[in-house]
């Protein structure tokens, strides 16, 4: 369908350079609508030359035309080719001004996107106005700064409609602030949104997100009306119960998406439910004719090589009609560590490296492969290229929300006013924990140093700080949540479920990867993932 849209676009365009070459008169309308449909397929050559006809006619002054021209460089991320349009406007109104905020943001320049909407007069902002800059700043990560701004927009009294809430409801659920999220819930509710199907929609997600299938399936229950999202959003929050779910929507007559096929394969992956995972990769080639991507891939390596068919995956890579990209090889990579696969390992890291990944986490898996293995060589090779293709790795930072305040933590953190009480309250839970048969997993150290100084690095990691902040900020048995930005390690992950057990809290961590729902020392992916 897609492929179908891009082809007539192309068409149209064709079609217009037909128009041109026959010398008929070329109007508002033709170049409105050829410079829409540059915008829509980021045919961005074609957009400029759309520009430049229009200069030449004298007809840069129609608002309504160069606000399209406007949208379509910012579509087609060209902020140079934006600013120039917007300031060659003789007359910019709150549309246009909107789609220059909405603009900024897609390039990831919110802060100048802020300055924007701060230069303007108060009166001058709609509704527009405001999601254009929360919605814009949810989608660089700015989320706090977003929620902040959402909070002026009520306190000034800018009446808040549907497109407000579903970019809320999204930046509190790849946040650490469920009570926030909640308030937000109720929000929906009194204003009437919860019938909106984007607006549910976006609910279900949120819960999902943040582990409370519970809640998540309540919320999904009682909508009136649902669609393909909807089953996807509560199919990719759920682990083994994925494949039920799928099967109820085929029950109803609902066609899954390649999103929907990427919830189930994924939950397949962390469930290790291997035959399962097979049938669903065929049903969507072979039922609903949906081509794999790079994702339905990395799902299928990744299960074939967490379940142990290590060279079956291999095969499975060497088959693919598309090559590996860095994160199906750092997943292979990942397993292989795991498996201890010296063979497979060294040679994914060395396809690994050819690709010259731009993200940290494909060197630090082969990294920690290398120190795996006891080569210090290659640990250290690994980490000059690193430098000289200036990859910085990023910091591990988890998130917890203790009394409507988000506190945040990185690895070995001494920046919290409590810090000195944290880690003595750590250190107390550690031994707690080694009385009934606790080993620190000191393997993935990479550092050449003493065993004690490995479990002092260990000690230090973001989630588990974050953890005994929890535990001793709140009543015994309290459920808190926890958020991190990088997957969680082999050692935090044994960690987490023993003080469930031990302290009778439920606690749900949410990394890069997952949720791990933790309740009396077992984690709902079953120490599968």
């Amino acid at each position: 369908m897609l492929q179908r849209y891009f082809s007539q676009a192309r068409k149209a365009i064709t079609d217009f350079h037909q128009l041109q070459s026959s010398g008929r008169k070329i109007n508002e309308f033709n170049l409105s609508s050829i410079v829409k449909i540059c915008g829509r397929v980021e045919a961005l050559q074609e957009g400029r030359q759309s520009h430049c006809l229009l200069l030449k006619l004298g007809i840069n002054a129609d608002l309504i035309l160069m606000t399209t021209l406007l949208h379509m460089c910012s579509r087609c991320t060209n902020i140079h080719d934006a600013c120039r349009v917007f300031d060659e406007m003789p007359l910019r109104d709150v549309v246009v001004i909107n789609s220059m905020i909405s603009g900024l943001c897609r390039c990831h320049l919110s802060s100048y996107a802020i300055d924007l909407f701060t230069k303007m007069n108060q009166s001058d902002r709609d509704v527009g106005t405001w999601n254009s800059l929360i919605s814009g700043l949810g989608q660089n990560s700015e989320g706090r700064t977003a929620l902040i701004l959402f909070g002026r927009m009520r306190v000034e009294g800018v009446e808040v409609d549907v497109m407000t809430m579903i970019s809320v409801i999204s930046i509190c659920a790849d946040m650490a602030m469920i009570v926030h999220a909640q308030q937000v819930h109720g929000l929906v509710i009194k204003s009437g949104f919860e019938l909106y199907l984007p607006v549910g929609n976006a609910i279900v997600d949120m819960y999902a997100k943040y582990g409370c299938m519970g809640d998540a399936c309540l919320c999904f229950q009682n909508m009136p009306f649902k669609n393909v999202i909807s089953w996807t959003s509560l199919i990719s929050g759920y682990a083994k119960q994925a494949l039920e779910a799928f099967h109820q929507m085929e029950m109803e007559g609902v066609v899954p998406n390649k999103i929907t096929f990427l919830g189930t394969l994924y939950a397949c992956s962390h469930s290790g439910l291997l035959q399962e995972g097979w049938i669903s990769f065929t049903t969507m080639v072979n039922k609903y004719s949906i081509a794999p991507t790079m994702e339905h891939y990395t799902c299928m390596v990744d299960l074939l090589a967490r379940a142990g068919r290590l060279y079956e995956a291999h095969e499975f890579i060497e088959k693919m009609l598309i090559k590996p990209d860095a994160k199906l090889l750092t997943a292979f990579l990942s397993s292989c560590c795991h498996h201890k696969n010296v063979e497979l390992a060294s040679a994914a890291g060395k396809k690994l490296l050819q690709l010259q990944p731009q993200e940290a986490g494909a060197y630090i898996s082969l990294s920690n492969f290398y120190g795996l293995v006891g080569d210090m060589e290659g640990v250290a090779n690994v980490r000059r290229l690193m430098l000289e293709r200036g990859i910085r790795k990023e910091k591990a930072c988890t998130w917890i929300e203790i009394s409507r305040k988000v506190h945040s933590f990185e690895s070995g953190d001494r920046s919290h006013p409590d810090y000195q009480k944290i880690y003595d309250h750590l250190r107390v839970l550690i031994q707690k924990m080694k009385n009934i048969g606790y080993v620190p997993d000191t393997s993935m150290v990479a550092q050449n140093v003493e065993e004690l100084t490995k479990e002092e690095i260990l000690l230090g990691h973001s989630e588990k700080l974050a953890i005994a902040f929890g535990i001793m900020s709140t009543p015994p048995g309290t459920r808190f949540l926890i958020v991190k930005n990088l997957r969680v390690c082999a050692d935090c992950h044994v960690f987490t479920g023993l003080i469930s057990k031990i302290e009778g809290s439920e606690i749900v961590a949410r990394d890069s990867s997952r949720f791990h729902h933790f309740k009396d020392g077992v984690c709902s992916c079953g120490n599968y993932w």
